[in-house]
């Protein structure tokens, strides 16, 4: 499209007054974590008024340039009823929080019904009709639950009551969860967003390529780490998969690896990043506030199977690279993707100007045991001293233009204002989306009512109560960003494991979180991978069969925080340390079944696919079986059959060749 001269000042000043409003909210945001004067819940709701209006001022751009006009009138509409709704519940806190709760005037409930119909609004426009659909049924389950069937029914709230539940009465929009994200999760987003305005991404990148330069199958291994690096930090794997993955899936395209093969590692590197501590898609902050325990004590829960998961996945991603690059000649280096290649001095320097910050999180969290919302307030005052020091420290020493390289970083910063508020927005609305959604499932009792529907429908039977929670997570998952996902599963599953089962509650809600995060990789929802095969142009169906041999340790994983609780409970004893090796070798053993594309004894089908399949049957027991000594005697066979399966190949590398004709000598 074409723009005249006033059209292109007209949308450089909407942008500039959008990042305006984004340099404000956080200064705001940044004031209240130095102060912590306000009440915390009239900080959220002028916090969550604050972050859509910034997230709606960028869409209306967007809907201008595009020239959609329909959705310009919804965007603008929307925008004046948040700001509204904002200004009425800011000057009126008191008494509605005080004096009138449970009941409004009509004109309050007329703005609360509105307000609920934005949220609605954004969320469709932010994740979809099907999210959109799941919200409205909640909706009218409570409004019109004495009309559901059997041990669903209650007794109804009215449309009135709905409104003080989600909205008049500061709970639902601005409960628990959302002020957890005012007050916790954003900080970190604001980090992720000056880390991508100073470069740091790009930092990632390329060390993750160096990799290419030394293991065969580097450029697959690249972009695994550093998927999982940033999926941890933005909690989104849409998100993720699409700013990472709009450099590594065509990179491995290009080193010859299928669509479809890279759409699938890319998917699965940015599903695991929402696990990987010490962030995890910032779930970690809302499961020690929903369990009262400490963020360290989650930290140290999930390191253990996070190294499960990263090592699974890295022995699969290399068979599947191998095998992809197989014949090819591998041409990829990192000055045809980067302006220039860095010296190894110059990325030391921009790892301690990125590092700094990290290790002033680690420190704070982990060593002092501040609380979430100082560390992360000191994390995004280092990341902004090391983000500005370091490039006018060079650039003076170097004799270099210091007002160039000054008016070079205020762009960057400001353009990392505005993108840690455009990360944050979408998970903000679906938060406050949830937050009213599990409110009013909470008011009728149906967390009770699903804790013993899943007792009666599994007769008892552990595993297969487990089962079905495991798929009902998924649904629930319904790909929405890591918090969103793991706050409703918290709030409807991980109840029923631990009041029926007996299951230790970190267990139970580490369950509920993997689960839930694996919808994104789990068709036909899949989000990540759907955002993969976007970008990779591949087959939906065949990205998704990769993403799955790639993840399926995943799968089983969860499976062994119920078996095997001591993987996630209890510190890191002696006892965690031995299951937790135990599980990594069984986690190797379904990878090297499912990927590993050398020979398995005889190239027949018939002794192929039976030693594949024993490698996944014994790897599954391995990680999930609740006696040791099985495991053990599991991982002795996957090791035994893995040292026969090798020695062959091994014998015939060093002879030369292989011994039968056709057959290809192991690379691995």
């Amino acid at each position: 499209m074409v723009y005249s001269i006033s059209t292109r000042s007209r949308l450089e000043l909407a942008n500039d007054v959008v990042t305006a409003l984004a340099i404000l909210t956080w200064v705001w945001i940044l004031f209240y974590a130095f102060t912590q004067r306000m009440d915390r819940i009239l900080f959220t709701v002028i916090f969550l008024g604050s972050i859509i209006v910034v997230y709606l001022g960028n869409e209306l751009i967007e809907s201008y340039e595009e020239g959609e006009r329909l959705e310009m009138v919804g965007l603008s509409v929307s925008a004046l009823v948040t700001v509204v709704t904002t200004i009425y519940m800011t000057v009126n806190y008191e008494v509605l929080l005080s004096v009138r709760v449970g009941t409004a005037l009509p004109h309050e409930y007329a703005l609360a019904a509105t307000f609920i119909v934005v949220i609605l609004y954004l969320s469709y426009r932010s994740y979809g009709l099907t999210f959109l659909a799941v919200i409205i049924a909640a909706i009218l389950y409570g409004v019109y639950g004495n009309y559901a069937p059997g041990i669903l029914r209650h007794g109804g709230f009215s449309l009135n009551r709905t409104a003080n539940i989600m909205v008049l009465d500061f709970q639902g929009v601005y409960g628990s969860i959302s002020r957890i994200i005012a007050t916790w999760v954003a900080l970190f987003l604001l980090y992720a967003g000056l880390m991508r305005g100073f470069g740091a991404f790009d930092l990632i990148m390329r060390l993750a390529l160096r990799a290419a330069e030394v293991v065969r199958s580097g450029v697959a291994l690249s972009a695994v780490t550093a998927s999982i690096i940033i999926g941890s930090i933005t909690g989104s794997q849409a998100a993720n998969t699409a700013i990472t993955g709009s450099f590594t899936i065509p990179l491995m395209k290009e080193s010859g690896i299928d669509g479809e093969v890279a759409g699938g590692i890319e998917s699965v590197a940015s599903t695991g990043g929402q696990i990987m501590p010490p962030v995890m898609g910032a779930a970690a902050f809302v499961m020690a506030s929903l369990l009262g325990i400490t963020y360290l004590e989650v930290l140290i829960a999930g390191l253990i199977p996070a190294a499960i998961f990263y090592g699974s996945v890295f022995i699969a991603v290399h068979y599947t690279g191998i095998e992809q690059l197989r014949g090819q000649t591998l041409d990829v280096s990192v000055t045809e993707h980067f302006d220039e290649r860095m010296t190894r001095g110059e990325l030391v320097i921009q790892l301690v100007r990125f590092g700094g910050p990290f290790m002033v999180l680690i420190v704070m969290l982990g060593v002092l045991q501040w609380t979430v919302l100082t560390s992360a307030l000191y994390t995004v005052v280092a990341m902004l001293i090391t983000g500005f020091g370091f490039p006018i420290v060079q650039t003076a020493y170097e004799g270099g233009d210091l007002r160039a390289e000054v008016d070079d970083l205020l762009g960057e910063t400001a353009f990392g204002f505005r993108e840690g508020a455009i990360i944050l927005a979408p998970i903000a609305i679906i938060i406050a989306a949830i937050n009213g959604v599990v409110d009013i499932l909470e008011a009728s009792g149906i967390p009770g009512v699903l804790s013993l529907a899943l007792l009666d429908l599994s007769q008892g039977v552990m595993l297969l109560a487990v089962i079905l929670a495991f798929v009902i997570s998924i649904v629930l998952g319904l790909g929405m960003p890591t918090v969103a996902a793991y706050v409703i599963v918290a709030a409807l599953i991980a109840p029923a494991l631990v009041q029926q089962f007996f299951v230790p509650n970190l267990a139970a809600h580490y369950f509920v979180l993997y689960a839930a995060v694996l919808s994104g990789l789990t068709p036909p929802i899949a989000i990540a991978v759907v955002v993969a095969t976007g970008i990779a142009g591949s087959n939906f169906w065949r990205t998704c069969f990769e993403a799955l041999k790639i993840s399926m340790p995943i799968y089983v994983l969860p499976f062994a925080f119920i078996y095997n609780p001591e993987l996630v409970v209890g510190g890191w004893t002696t006892e965690t340390l031995v299951s937790g090796a135990i599980a990594l070798v069984g986690a190797f053993g379904i990878s090297h079944g499912l990927n590993y594309h050398g020979r398995f004894f005889h190239p027949s089908p018939f002794v192929v696919f039976p030693v594949k399949a024993a490698f996944v049957v014994l790897g599954i027991l391995a990680m999930v079986f609740p006696v040791t000594g099985v495991r053990l005697v599991c991982i002795a066979v996957i090791a035994g059959l893995m040292l026969l399966q090798l020695q062959r190949p091994i014998r015939e590398r060093l002879a030369g060749g292989p011994t039968e004709a056709g057959a290809r000598p192991s690379e691995d």
